[in-house]
């Protein structure tokens, strides 16, 4: 039986998940998706779609979705949804789980890969955050659960762009890409999203894909060229706005602890050191190493090794072969909450060969 897969909606309040939400589920898609709300907000689906007087709270609606509401155990619900799926009970091909406006998608996300039963029904397919143009300064700098939702995404949809201005709206592409930048960003007007652009997008695979936004990798290499002594995003420094002033021109007043780096190199790596240096950060910064991946060229082996991991889970797996004349080189993004820049950079340089 094929893996039914999953998407992780998340967001703050007001941000346009249900608006999102409403569009997946009555647009003529085709496809039956069951939605799970991670227990109700201020902002749940609209009484019309979703009636809770049933007793199990799952609802089947007329363009065969299904809704249900969970307020006890996400394991419990999707073990439950599986079950009815393989008696014939429920038809679904696919899940959306919405998180509230304050969750950590974190813990959501590890459900499918700690726990065996669940990993063998679902796949974890991608986390998409929504981020509010018109709002989404004051909670980035005021809530820190805006900023995680910001760094495990792999899509971030930004809503409200209409309703503020155009070079606001570019500052704020600029603070989420420093953030995190690997997920594509993409602004939406009321939930307007081709659902090509929000199922199989394949974040959690193992594929030798390592996208990353080009202005960073530049601003990056811009940084390290110009001030090598200060390259770390005014990190030692009371006035972190200097750091990014020679870059696009954008005055940025904040220095979010939900930060990322780049580590490339085009030596090899030791396999048995990588995987020490790996095990012993993960050990340490796990519960703030939100997402990270890598392409490596490592010793002993013709094919890239990929390896990805959400806090303290990591997995890793040999991927195609290196092609002839194609430059063996490893790079990796981590992103994370207040991670040691210098420290792993100096850990990873130790496992090269």
């Amino acid at each position: 039986m094929s893996l039914i897969p999953v998407t992780i909606l998340t967001g703050f309040l007001g941000s346009g998940k249900t608006t999102l939400l409403k569009r997946i589920l009555t647009e003529a898609h085709g496809q039956k998706i069951a939605v799970i709300e991670n227990e109700f907000g201020e902002e749940n689906i609209d009484n019309e779609i979703l009636v809770n007087d049933t007793q199990e709270n799952i609802i089947q609606m007329n363009n065969g979705c299904i809704c249900c509401s969970i307020r006890e155990d996400l394991r419990e619900t999707l073990q439950l949804l599986a079950a009815k799926k393989r008696k014939g009970l429920l038809d679904f091909e696919r899940v959306v789980i919405e998180t509230t406006g304050l969750a950590d998608p974190g813990p959501v996300a590890q459900t499918f890969f700690m726990d065996e039963e669940i990993a063998e029904q679902y796949l974890l397919d991608s986390i998409l955050t929504l981020v509010d143009a018109k709002h989404a300064e004051s909670q980035l700098n005021d809530r820190q659960e805006a900023r995680r939702q910001v760094g495990f995404a792999d899509q971030i949809f930004i809503s409200k762009t209409d309703l503020v201005a155009e070079d606001e709206v570019k500052a704020l592409t600029h603070r989420l890409t420093q953030m995190n930048p690997r997920a594509p960003q993409k602004a939406v007007h009321f939930g307007e999203v081709a659902i090509a652009e929000v199922f199989d997008l394949r974040g959690f695979n193992l594929n030798a894909k390592l996208d990353i936004d080009p202005d960073f990798l530049k601003a990056e290499e811009h940084e390290h060229h110009d001030h090598d002594h200060d390259h770390e995003h005014g990190e030692h420094c009371d006035h972190p706005s200097h750091a990014h002033d020679h870059d696009h021109g954008h005055h940025h007043h904040h220095d979010d602890d939900v930060k990322s780096f780049v580590f490339r190199s085009d030596k090899a790596f030791s396999p048995a050191k990588l995987e020490d240096f790996l095990g012993a950060v993960v050990n340490i910064y796990g519960p703030r190493m939100l997402r990270y991946k890598g392409v490596l060229n490592m010793e002993g082996t013709d094919r890239k090794v990929i390896f990805q991991g959400v806090h303290q889970l990591m997995g890793s797996d040999l991927g195609p072969a290196w092609a002839e004349g194609e430059v063996r080189n490893s790079k990796m993004v981590f992103i994370g909450i207040d991670l040691p820049k210098d420290i792993f950079v100096q850990g990873l340089e130790q496992c090269l060969v």
